[in-house]
């Protein structure tokens, strides 16, 4: 008999984790992917009428802030972003309104609707009844420069939007909704209305 025929084969021995160091892997693991998920999106509570139809007052977004970081803001697209004129104060929360200008485009509220370098724009995301597309505000007319666009309300009798305050620049647009997640009911994807662009 040789020795290769007499000596049984060793086997490796499995090295088992504590349970410990398992729960701590575990828990960093979590605080991980909770912090990278926090940074790569914002929760946005929709307050007041001012998108209505799309959205109504008491939903729950997912923002993404990843969508701009590979590509531009595009028309139709929603976004929650810091209104301008409201630095240093507190009491004024972001907003949620459709991209509707784009930078270097010229802007038109007249007529009850919304022209882009003179052409109407057609929007079948807003409720048809009632709107009259009033601009009450300064910026009823306006040719936006090269880092500014222009957002409006869904409900354009009922909205703050760029028509008063002006338009606004890409550093003040936190991300683009892309989940609706409460109420339950309502749980789903936010459709983008993309613009066939002549």
């Amino acid at each position: 008999m040789t020795y290769l025929e007499s000596a049984p084969l060793a086997r490796p021995r499995l090295k088992r984790n504590s349970f410990l160091r398992e729960l701590v892997e575990t828990v960093v693991l979590i605080a991980l992917v909770y912090t990278l998920v926090n940074l790569a999106t914002v929760r946005f509570y929709i307050e007041g009428p001012s998108m209505q139809p799309s959205f109504r007052a008491g939903q729950f977004l997912i923002v993404s802030r990843l969508h701009y970081l590979f590509g531009a803001p595009q028309r139709g697209d929603i976004v929650v972003f810091d209104p301008p004129g409201d630095e240093g104060r507190t009491d004024e929360p972001l907003l949620i309104k459709r991209l509707i200008g784009l930078p270097g485009e010229r802007v038109e509220v007249r007529d009850g609707g919304v022209y882009i370098n003179g052409e109407l724009l057609t929007e079948s995301y807003i409720n048809p009844t009632g709107v009259a597309q009033s601009c009450r505000g300064q910026y009823c007319d306006i040719v936006l420069g090269d880092n500014e666009y222009f957002l409006m309300g869904d409900n354009r009798n009922n909205s703050r939007d760029s028509r008063a305050f002006g338009p606004v620049e890409r550093s003040r647009i936190v991300g683009e909704a892309i989940i609706r997640y409460w109420p339950l009911p309502d749980l789903g994807i936010v459709i983008q209305h993309r613009f066939s662009e002549s």
